[in-house]
């Protein structure tokens, strides 16, 4: 059964003691964040702060592992999201044959078969609107609103799903976008160039009218999955929502902006942007990536209403250094979309994923049942043009012979045989916009990688390309070599462990020569003979595990740019500058943010009173991870 409202879903948090009550005073200001930091990285529980300084219960992480957005989403397994879109479609006759799915999302609304699935308008106020808050009333301070991080430009809200509404189509959208707190009445809207609401306000732009905008939160979690999900445009995302949750929405009208929203959120907020003002000068703020955004202009909301339900809870979230919430929201979107790249695009899809270490727009994972040469780079090609996934900086396509959720062996794989380059494709295109790597905002480098088995000119099926080699042994005298390159700072070979033949090196750039210089010189030592790839960094921090080197790597790569490859005693080697880039040595002229941190001021006072909290074994504050050098 879906949910009426948030505290619906605590209570059922709660039965499947998936849930801590904190009553102990916490600060919204970076002090929530540090708390669910440490817990969201050690998946645990979701946390109601019931005394923050406001009226209002503040719920978080609540969708933070698989148990509690498959307890949000009434099904019992990730995967079971992906059957039931599935049968739903494969039910749906249209009297046409080989229609694709995305035209039979667009068809939904119109099907008498599921019309009971269909947002519904009711003509009278909803639970949403129980207390109403008008003219001077207006407050969005009265809410538990969170200052993240400590270079965030102010509050934001995390968990907002805001509406909007076309004139001309009369077509409704609904997106997240994060919400910057200027003043009691006055917000930002950020969202990105590619979005279906920024369209929207373009054409209340063109033509001088004021833009109406209603921003809710709470209510089903169905509701806040589905502000997230990549539909496609001119679709309603209330039309998932009621498939998710087996029953339509219901839509009740706003006090004063004519936006429509459901009946059974918590706390709607009501407003317009003029498109005659100038924009508001947004951020920094800490994001998903794990860095900063950094500062651009915005649109300005004025609020007109404020709307909230008795008993009504704060719903939000924070993003960071992976992993957080957002991992498993992501996880239902690639369950959910794989099916219609499978039979609107690419039928020969098996499987897809999109690694946490490349936080969804960096790298993905495609298995494909492989029958004809040139096919893997036909699905990278076919992913760069479709929707939202035109963003993905690097895809790499698998076939059924390799496990997709095996990250060493698909490591393995690569870099074992770097000799074969023409299994590498690089290309450029668009890029998501908190790309800080490339050159050009939101537009660069694009690498793929086929690793499925290849054709050679006899024909042959061979996959012996994708040989796995004799041991590494590390040979590799990290001292040593530090004092043959006065550049290098540190060197990590924990790959090596692995048969990967990659290994990490820090490099200060004060003495900084061109990476082509140092790969020369490197490449021809003796302890390199078996070394396929270097990855330069500016720092190895101590605690650095595989993966944060990964994310890392990830994040400040321009891939077409930085990858160097060379070819010594007919052997092909390529190496990544994985640095943060400068003007002076690099030309890059565009600011490098920094990695999101908590303060050391903060990080000692959650050590203080974490006994006080009753949040179990004392956790050590992540950030300490980049505080350590």
């Amino acid at each position: 059964m879906p949910f009426n409202s948030l505290n619906d879903f605590v209570k059922t948090l709660i039965n499947n003691n998936e849930l801590i009550n904190i009553k102990e005073y916490i600060n919204t200001n970076l002090e929530v964040t540090e708390i669910v930091d440490r817990i969201s990285k050690n998946q645990g529980p979701a946390l109601l702060f019931q005394t923050n300084g406001t009226k209002f219960p503040l719920l978080i992480n609540s969708l933070g592992s698989y148990k509690r957005i498959c307890l949000a989403l009434n099904i019992n397994n990730i995967k079971d999201i992906e059957a039931k879109i599935n049968k739903l479609f494969q039910g749906i006759d249209i009297g046409q044959k080989n229609v694709s799915i995305l035209e039979k999302i667009k068809l939904l609304p119109k099907l008498i078969a599921i019309s009971h699935l269909m947002p519904k308008n009711i003509n009278k106020r909803g639970i949403c609107q129980e207390n109403i808050l008008l003219s001077n009333e207006i407050d969005v301070n009265i809410f538990p609103i969170l200052k993240c991080w400590p270079q965030d430009g102010g509050k934001f809200i995390t968990l907002p799903m805001v509406h909007t509404y076309h004139p001309v189509d009369d077509m409704i959208n609904i997106g997240m976008y994060r919400i910057q707190v200027f003043s009691k009445n006055i917000v930002s809207i950020h969202w990105h160039k590619h979005k279906v609401s920024n369209e929207h306000f373009q054409y209340y732009k063109e033509n001088n009218i004021k833009m109406p905008i209603a921003i809710t939160l709470g209510g089903d979690p169905v509701y806040t999955y589905c502000a997230t999900a990549p539909l496609p445009k001119n679709i309603n995302e209330y039309v998932l929502a009621g498939i998710l949750r087996n029953k339509g929405v219901e839509m009740v009208k706003c006090i004063t902006q004519p936006i429509r929203v459901p009946k059974d959120v918590d706390i709607v907020i009501e407003g317009y942007i003029d498109p005659k003002e100038s924009f508001l000068l947004e951020g920094p703020f800490g994001d998903h990536t794990g860095y900063y955004s950094l500062e651009d202009y915005y649109p300005k909301m004025h609020i007109t209403c404020i709307t909230y339900r008795n008993k009504a809870i704060y719903p939000a979230t924070i993003v960071g250094i992976p992993p957080h919430e957002d991992l498993y929201i992501g996880k239902v979107t690639e369950r959910i979309f794989i099916l219609p790249l499978k039979i609107g695009v690419m039928p020969e899809i098996i499987d897809m994923r999109f690694p946490i270490e490349g936080v969804f727009h960096n790298l993905v994972i495609i298995k494909i049942n492989k029958s004809y040469p040139g096919q893997g780079f036909k699905v990278m090609n076919a992913v760069w043009g479709s929707g939202q996934m035109m963003l993905t900086k690097i895809i790499i396509v698998i076939d059924e012979k390799i496990d997709i959720y095996n990250d060493l062996d698909i490591a393995r794989r690569i870099f074992n045989n770097i000799n074969n380059l023409e299994n590498i494709l690089f290309s450029i295109g668009p890029l998501d916009v908190l790309d800080h790597a490339s050159q050009a905002h939101m537009f660069g480098g694009k690498m793929g990688i086929d690793l499925t088995s290849q054709y050679y000119k006899s024909n042959i099926n061979n996959h012996q390309f994708c040989r796995l080699v004799k041991p590494l042994f590390n040979n590799i005298n990290v001292n040593f070599i530090k004092k043959l390159f006065v550049e290098i700072k540190d060197i990590n070979t924990e790959l090596l462990k692995f048969n990967i033949p990659v290994i990490f090196i820090s490099i200060n750039k004060i003495y900084y020569k061109h990476i082509d210089l140092i790969n020369k010189k490197l490449f021809k030592l003796k302890s390199f003979k078996d070394i396929k790839s270097i990855i330069y960094l500016d720092i190895l921090f101590k605690k650095d595990n595989i993966s944060t080197l990964l994310w890392r790597c990830l994040n400040n790569i321009d891939v077409k740019r930085d990858s160097y490859i060379i070819d010594y005693k007919n052997e092909k080697k390529i190496s990544f500058d994985c640095t943060n880039k400068n003007y002076l040595l690099d030309k890059f002229d565009r600011k490098w943010p920094e990695i999101i941190t908590s303060d050391t001021e903060t990080i000692k006072k959650i050590d203080k009173i974490w006994n006080k909290l009753n949040l179990g074994k004392f956790i050590e504050s992540p950030s300490k991870i980049y505080k350590d050098i």
